[in-house]
C-alpha cells in the first residue's frame, strides 16, 4: 500500500471514531449533549484534531445523520420482504414506526432538528435521504401501475405517506400526542401504529 492510500485509509478510519464516537453520545445523552470538545474527550483527541476533518459540528452531524440512515436502509432491507407492492407498504410502515420508537434521538437527527441540513447549503442534494426517499418513490410508483392504491401521481403518493406516519410520529417525539389527545403515554405508540393502518387501508384501492 502506498504512502497516498494509506493516509487516506487512516483518514476514513478517523473519521468513522468521531462519528462512532458522536453516535453514541446522541444515543446515550441525547443531542444537546454532542459538542466538538466533548467528542473530542470522548476518543481522547484534542478539539483541534476533530477540526481537521470537520469544520464544525453541523458537517459532523451530517456524517452521523449518513450513518442513522445507513441503520434505517438495513432495517429495512430485513423487514421489508413480500412480494405483493402493497404488502410492502405495510410493512415499509411497520418498520418506519419501529426504528422510531427503537431510534429516538437518531429519527430527530435525521428528520427533525435542523442543524445538519445547515451542510446543504454547500451540497446540490441531501445525498443521506435520498436513497430512502428514492425506495419509497419507487413502491408507490409500483402500487400506482399496479393499481393497489388509489394515487395517480407517485411523488404525491410519497409525500402524502410519509408525511403522514413523520407528521405522528413527530408530534409523539415532541410531547405532543399526550398533550393535546389527552392519550396516556403509554397507550400512543399503539394508538398511532392504528392510525398508520387505517390511513393505509384509506389509500389503498
Amino acid at each position: 500500500m502506498g504512502i497516498i492510500e494509506r493516509k487516506e485509509r487512516e483518514k476514513a478510519e478517523m473519521r468513522r471514531r468521531i462519528v462512532d464516537a458522536a453516535v453514541q453520545m446522541i444515543v446515550e445523552e441525547g443531542y444537546e449533549k454532542v459538542s466538538i470538545r466533548n467528542i473530542a474527550d470522548k476518543i481522547e483527541y484534542s478539539p483541534a484534531t476533530i477540526y481537521l476533518y470537520y469544520k464544525d459540528k453541523d458537517e459532523l452531524l451530517y456524517d452521523v445523520q449518513s450513518q442513522a440512515f445507513a441503520t434505517l436502509a438495513e432495517e429495512f432491507r430485513e423487514k421489508i420482504n413480500a412480494e405483493d407492492p402493497f404488502k410492502r407498504l405495510e410493512q415499509l410502515a411497520i418498520a418506519y414506526l419501529e426504528f422510531s420508537r427503537q431510534h429516538p434521538e437518531l429519527y430527530d437527527l435525521m428528520f427533525i432538528i435542523k442543524a445538519p441540513m445547515n451542510t446543504l447549503v454547500e451540497k446540490e442534494k441531501w445525498e443521506n435521504g435520498d436513497p430512502s426517499y428514492d425506495a419509497l418513490h419507487g413502491l408507490m410508483q409500483e402500487c400506482i401501475e399496479k393499481k393497489v392504491v388509489k394515487f395517480k401521481d407517485a411523488t404525491i403518493a410519497t409525500l402524502s405517506v410519509w408525511g403522514f406516519a413523520h407528521g405522528l410520529i413527530s408530534l409523539h417525539l415532541r410531547g405532543r400526542c399526550t398533550k393535546v389527545s389527552r392519550v396516556p403515554e403509554e397507550e400512543v405508540p399503539r394508538v398511532i401504529a392504528t392510525a398508520i393502518d387505517e390511513y393505509l387501508e384509506m389509500i389503498k384501492a
